[in-house]
């Protein structure tokens, strides 16, 4: 993923002169009735409510009040909480050299090291398998550009939603969103304003069709589920809507290349936080628990970023970037293995790391025995060990050219002005690419080969083909390329960071069970 997820944290304090406010209330298994009147009783209203999910969405002014029922779990403002985890590369400096096409690939198929480094190549899976219009891969992200000549032709329309309203301003009065576009603020589900869940898309399926590049897997149907905004920041809610409409509507597997804030690990019972911003992290936790738990239970094969920070996981001890919006809410906490990054290290989830071209762990992904599932090319700017130049060390994929003019980066006549953004075109025809690192951008390569297992073994079933969200993690830790930790295990960086790799080959902090390889999930009997 490219970073944490941004997100609105609760006040540290209660005012007696606090305006009210939608708040998520979270009750415990059968006790809806329960947590109502307590929210009533400390003077909120009740809005709406989650059966599914078990949830209540209450305006009130005193969250803690409601929060000191039994009944009540945690509670959390309905606000944005998450942004992307990936960065784009912006300096023009970073060259990226001429490489030609792959035979009987797509064109810029020549700079696709990642597919190359998978087996995802025409003599590769593309020759086996493809994946299948009838398995839905959803996109939990800033949204799809639909009309991308290589996404137009995979793009699911039907089945795209978007789940998120824009805000021009946060709640201090800063630009956030910038003004609506749309009515409602709301954009159709096509529209990506920020270029994140595009280039994921891309990677995870775009199709062989004569222009730019090709996903893992080429033949699959991608649906938009969007729940980011137009500046990268998500909502709970969104999120949470999103695995559920996935779950309902047949969706197969879902790439999630995001982290849920304000807080970049959920503690539910830390002494170094407020009553309620321990409540407002039990929320998080347990609302996303319980939207995962939902989604796999109807078959929904969940797939995450694992972050950006260079992080071991499992030994974090201070956290000095939470709470991180609204901006300046940050403090000094000390936190411990309790706390958790929010998606990547529930259960449930299929954590995702990255390796640059070189094939070692990226300096900037986290990892851990106990986090990292496995490993894929998300782009690493500082391996210089292949001879590959600058950004064409990163991944190549579909962005939106609105996106591309909105931060300068082509010219008024639609000419790239740096060397991270390719633009191919054919028959009058021209689609735009940008090289993005990042964990975010390893994920999709395991969402794609996920989806060539479904392809190739799911059942018939709501949406189209079905498979055990379990047979599925088994087949891609099965058919993944063992990869050992370095030796010596504290490997040094070019950056002159140092980490330390513990586990051994069949599963461990650095790689997981392995490098996710398309190649041998397209041939593997069942």
């Amino acid at each position: 993923m490219l970073g944490g997820l941004g997100a609105a944290g609760l006040p540290g304090a209660a005012s007696a002169s606090e305006p009210a406010r939608n708040y998520l209330v979270f009750y415990t298994d059968g006790h809806r009735a329960t947590a109502e009147r307590a929210a009533e009783a400390a003077g909120g209203t009740i809005q709406g409510r989650d059966d599914k999910l078990g949830y209540l969405v209450v305006r009130a002014s005193d969250p803690e009040k409601i929060g000191a029922d039994p009944s009540v779990v945690g509670v959390t403002l309905d606000r944005p909480i998450g942004k992307t985890a990936g960065a784009p590369v912006t300096s023009g400096a970073r060259h990226a050299e001429h490489v030609r096409s792959v035979p009987g690939g797509d064109p810029l198929s020549g700079r696709q090291w990642d597919m190359k480094m998978i087996g995802a190549t025409p003599t590769g899976s593309y020759a086996k398998a493809r994946g299948s219009h009838k398995v839905l891969v959803g996109v939990i992200d800033t949204g799809v550009d639909g009309k991308h000549p290589d996404i137009a032709p995979n793009f699911n329309r039907a089945l795209s939603r978007n789940f998120v309203v824009d805000e021009p301003t946060d709640e201090n009065g800063k630009p956030l969103d910038g003004p609506c576009e749309h009515k409602g603020c709301k954009d159709p589900a096509d529209v990506d304003d920020d270029g994140h869940g595009t280039h994921v898309a891309s990677t995870i399926g775009s199709p062989i069709n004569g222009i730019g590049v090709s996903g893992v897997a080429p033949d699959v149907s991608l649906v938009n589920l969007r729940a980011g905004t137009d500046s990268g920041f998500f909502f709970l809610k969104p999120t949470m809507d999103a695995l559920e409409y996935a779950a309902d509507v047949g969706v197969d597997v879902v790439n999630m290349s995001f982290f849920v804030d304000p807080w970049a690990f959920n503690c539910a019972n830390n002494a170094s936080d407020t009553n309620r911003e321990r409540l407002e992290q039990r929320a998080i936790l347990e609302g996303m628990r319980r939207a995962v738990k939902y989604a796999r239970a109807h078959g929904v094969t969940l797939v995450t970023a694992i972050g950006n920070e260079g992080l071991d996981l499992g030994k974090v001890k201070n956290d000095t970037s939470s709470p991180d919006f609204p901006k300046g809410s940050e403090k000094k906490r000390s936190v411990d293995n309790t706390c958790l990054s929010v998606p990547a290290e529930l259960d449930g989830v299929i954590s995702v790391s990255s390796v640059g071209p070189g094939g070692q762990k990226a300096s900037y992904s986290d990892y851990g025995v106990e986090q990292t599932d496995i490993a894929a090319p998300g782009g690493d700017m500082f391996d210089g060990g292949t001879g590959l130049k600058g950004a064409s060390r990163e991944i190549l994929a579909a962005v939106p050219e609105n996106v591309l003019r909105a931060k300068g980066l082509v010219d008024a006549a639609g000419t790239p002005k740096t060397s991270s953004v390719i633009r191919d075109c054919h028959d009058g025809k021209c689609a735009y690419y940008q090289y993005l690192e990042g964990t975010s951008m390893a994920a999709p390569h395991v969402t794609g080969v996920a989806a060539l297992i479904i392809g190739r073994f799911g059942k018939p079933g709501k949406g189209g083909l079905q498979m055990d969200p379990a047979q599925v993690e088994r087949m891609l830790y099965a058919t993944a390329t063992p990869k050992g930790c370095p030796a010596p295990r504290t490997y040094r960086y070019g950056t002159g960071e140092s980490q330390v790799c513990e586990g051994p080959t069949a599963k461990n902090g650095f790689f997981g069970h392995g490098l996710v390889d398309a190649a041998r999930a397209a041939t593997v009997a069942p």
